[in-house]
């Protein structure tokens, strides 16, 4: 399925190779956020590994500029959220790509944790506690380890590949 006709996305001539390669990888979707009862950001984000061990560690790729970062930084931690296929609104809009009035967190239900905002309605979620950020070309580098993980019985993650969600096994 093709994405629908975007004036502000340059022709594929005009982008960058090495974003148009990572486009080619299937990722999963996240949300992560941060930040306290004081103040809240959360970002949906795609660019993530996981590497397991004691501790395990989760690295994020996360834009220096984005208020997401700015808590992480503060804060020292965050929570890693894996969205499933009925979650495409909620990545939509904590990806700033569809309205939200009051703010991402508005239309959802929260609670607060020790890490930062929890998103009651995506259950699979890492607690995770910041080693280290570094800033690496344009993004920035958000190393953790996990503290917590809390696990379902979810058998239908939400994919992104070439600027589109997508199921495992068929397009949404």
């Amino acid at each position: 399925m093709s994405s629908p006709y975007n004036p502000f996305v340059p022709p594929p001539q005009d982008r960058e190779p090495l974003r148009r390669f990572r486009g080619r990888l299937a990722a999963p979707v996240t949300i992560v956020t941060a930040g306290d009862g004081r103040r809240r950001a959360g970002l949906t984000v795609s660019s993530l590994f996981v590497i397991e061990g004691e501790p395990g560690n989760i690295h994020l790729v996360v834009g220096p500029v984005t208020d997401l970062w700015d808590d992480i930084v503060e804060t020292g931690r965050c929570v890693v959220h894996i969205a499933r296929e009925r979650h495409r609104g909620t990545a939509d809009v904590f990806a700033g790509l569809r309205p939200s009035p009051g703010g991402p967190f508005a239309a959802v239900e929260v609670t607060d944790s020790d890490w930062g905002p929890v998103l009651v309605d995506l259950p699979d979620r890492a607690y995770c506690s910041v080693l280290a950020t570094r800033e690496v070309g344009w993004s920035g580098v958000v190393e953790t380890e996990v503290d917590r993980v809390d696990l379902s019985e979810s058998a239908d993650p939400l994919i992104h590949h070439r600027g589109s969600y997508r199921a495992l096994g068929h397009s949404l």
